[in-house]
């Protein structure tokens, strides 16, 4: 399973259907979170995500409606009993940020939080998978994230191993997992019953940034492309300005690297009542297109060629 939930989709500012940024992703029942803007627990009550198996926070950048989630979550977590420790990934000034959230409050943490500093390139390793920094564009520190699943094993060819003697049963899945095995005096290796390696999925997330080079090479062929998409095509200068995208910019990005399904989102106050403007501008230049809403839920499966 690889799901994502979007708890907030809008710009800097809330609106009655937007909270600012913030994504769970839930991993074969792991969460972890891309940014978290202000009202994320109560989105996650919305959404029932849980919370308490969240063991990451990953932040694009310090702008607060990126990070003003976090203290009241942390709390909520801390009082409802959690005692394993909570890593908060960013760029820099990500350790003070944590100095700070740990000071807040009378009441103190039952559970630790640690902070690390990641810069463009550094790869977060995991259990199946990997969260790697991007370098982006935007007018303070800022990264974004490529999760990239590891290789899976290829297709098992269950009729040709049983033509070849295996029996049915746990030898089925040493072959699977790359072992040999040896039947009546005869060595079987995983290469004569197993395909090729086949990829895992692949989710981006720009963050707050113009377009660049950074993110669309991390998104080649993703399974999912989250972009920022701040305005529509009519406020390019505007979009230059501030050091956003528009929802064209981030449909030419995502065509050029193939991805796909794109999702815009970080959509601007402007557009509350009405995002189609920016819908219409990406749909123009890419056709796998979708506007985030608040709770809206995506799940990746895996796409085998």
């Amino acid at each position: 399973m690889l799901k994502v939930t979007f708890l907030g989709t809008g710009g800097s500012l809330p609106t009655t259907n937007r909270n600012p940024s913030a994504i769970m992703l839930n991993r074969e029942g792991e969460l972890i979170m891309f940014d978290c803007g202000e009202g994320a627990q109560q989105q996650m009550m919305r959404a029932k995500t849980g919370m308490m198996n969240l063991s990451s926070i990953f932040i694009t950048h310090f702008h607060a409606d990126h990070i003003l989630g976090i203290p009241g979550l942390v709390q909520t977590m801390s009082f409802q009993g959690r005692t394993e420790p909570l890593t908060i990934y960013g760029p820099e000034w990500v350790e003070e940020f944590v100095k700070i959230l740990s000071a807040i409050g009378y009441y103190k943490l039952k559970f630790e939080i640690k902070a690390v500093k990641l810069k463009s390139g550094t790869s977060v390793k995991r259990d199946g998978y990997s969260v790697i920094a991007l370098k982006t564009d935007h007018n303070i520190p800022s990264i974004g994230f490529a999760l990239v699943e590891d290789e899976r094993p290829g297709r098992f060819d269950r009729d040709k191993a049983i033509a070849l003697g295996v029996p049915v049963g746990p030898l089925f899945s040493k072959l699977h997992h790359g072992g040999s095995v040896e039947v009546d005096g005869n060595i079987i290796s995983a290469e004569d019953v197993v395909g090729e390696p086949r990829p895992g999925r692949t989710v981006v997330y720009s963050g707050d940034t113009r377009p660049c080079l950074d993110v669309l090479e991390a998104s080649v062929g993703a399974d999912l492309l989250i972009h920022d998409s701040t305005l529509a095509d009519d406020m390019l200068d505007w979009a230059k300005e501030a050091m956003h995208s528009t929802a064209g910019e981030a449909a030419a990005l995502a065509k050029k690297a193939g991805v796909k399904k794109l999702v815009l989102t970080h959509i601007s106050s402007r557009y509350s009542d009405d995002a189609t403007l920016l819908l219409n501008d990406a749909k123009a230049i890419f056709e796998d297109v979708v506007i985030a809403e608040d709770l809206l839920v995506i799940e990746v499966p895996f796409c085998d060629v």
